[in-house]
């Protein structure tokens, strides 16, 4: 047994991380010579953000099947299918568990980041979730986030593997550590590169408006931002903790000093603090969100309309208008006019037909979002 609870990346290439009964599956169908040509599509009974589309990409790469799929950053409804697999079941039989498992969860964690980049508006959300999940998906979480509309990421698996700059500001074992907060600040102040902010965390052990005062007398015009992370256990009415640290930074002239909050932050939070709040540090509701309930369907079989109840057969396609009016259509129809097709070649017999930018993928997203209601995913 490994001492570290990874599956190996060609574990999952060769189709090995699955569900027992799929290699069953296969067992019979190959003893019994039947290998259908099929049509399964990917879909779910809710609106979200479609995410991770690349990394499913290069799993299905080299397999011998077609491909269409909605773009990465794409705001899907209710039903609409957002993938479609095309070609012999036994081809890609196996992959199901793994090519659900990678589009549930990165759909999730983008759909969660959305919503908390609505709420917030044009307020600043990072990603700081990593911490509550496996580290050896660390990096998928920070993309995922990252492509959902969050203004920055904490794991450097996340800049590492993508580009994407981490941040933060200190934890409170720094200033445990010091023994003092002064100490803690000061020392924040003299190593790090003066291209860091300095956002002083000022509730370690005191009270947050005392601490904040000390940090400004500490630091003077060093300071940038203060950081309030008290456990709910400890806020009482956070909103008029946060009232009054923002009444004696600007009492002393210092309205440049931003304020951060995190610590169980959420969607309700946020709305309610984002006229008095400059940031926000959003973890668990973001990195632990319930997956996104995708399923895969076969809806044809060697050409006969063939879904399970609850399922429409047909291969289909989806059509939109502007502000998200669309239109799921059976293929053989006729395209509506000035609607785009959603569901794009991406792979042709194993070959990658298309190239991924998970900037504009995020840039996707922020521009539907300053366009749609509240509430809306």
């Amino acid at each position: 047994m490994s001492d570290l609870y990874n599956v190996d990346k060609d574990f999952i290439k060769k189709g090995k991380a699955t569900d027992v009964y799929l290699n069953r599956t296969e067992e019979i169908l190959s003893e019994k010579g039947k290998n259908p040509f099929v049509v399964a599509e990917i879909t779910a009974g809710e609106r979200g953000v479609f995410s991770g589309l690349e990394e499913a990409t290069h799993l299905l790469e080299g397999l011998p099947i077609d491909v269409w799929a909605m773009e990465e950053g794409t705001l899907f409804m209710e039903d609409e299918p957002v993938m479609r697999i095309e070609g012999n079941y036994l081809d890609f039989c196996r992959y199901e568990t793994s090519l659900l498992g990678i589009l549930c969860h990165s759909t999730a964690i983008s759909t969660k980041a959305a919503r908390i980049k609505k709420a917030a508006k044009n307020r600043k959300v990072l990603s700081f979730g990593t911490r509550r999940q496996h580290p050896s998906i660390s990096g998928l979480i920070e993309r995922s986030a990252y492509l959902g509309g969050m203004d920055g990421i904490s794991n450097t698996a996340g800049e590492d593997m993508f580009g994407i700059e981490a941040s933060g500001t200190m934890p409170h074992s720094l200033v445990i550590c010091f023994g003092e907060q002064e100490k803690a600040w000061s020392a924040y102040n003299d190593v790090l590169d003066k291209d860091i902010p300095r956002i002083m965390l000022c509730d370690t052990y005191s009270d947050e408006k005392e601490e904040v005062i000390r940090a400004i007398n500490e630091l003077g015009s060093d300071l940038e931002a203060v950081r309030l992370d008290t456990p709910s256990s400890r806020r009482g009415d956070f909103r008029e903790i946060v009232r009054e640290v923002r009444w004696e930074l600007d009492l002393r002239n210092r309205e440049d000093v931003e304020i951060f909050i995190s610590g169980g932050i959420d969607e309700e939070d946020i709305l309610e603090l984002r006229d008095i709040v400059d940031g926000f540090g959003v973890g668990t509701s973001i990195s632990g969100v319930f997956p996104m309930d995708f399923g895969m369907d076969i809806v044809l079989v060697e050409g006969e309309y063939a879904a399970k109840k609850g399922k429409y057969s047909g291969r289909k396609q989806v059509y939109r208008w502007e502000d998200f009016d669309d239109a799921i259509m059976i293929d053989r129809e006729t395209p509506p006019e000035n609607a785009e097709p959603l569901l794009k070649k991406t792979i042709s017999n194993g070959e990658i037909e298309r190239e991924f930018s998970l900037e504009k993928a995020r840039e996707k997203v922020l521009s539907k979002l300053n366009r749609m209601p509240l509430g809306m995913i």
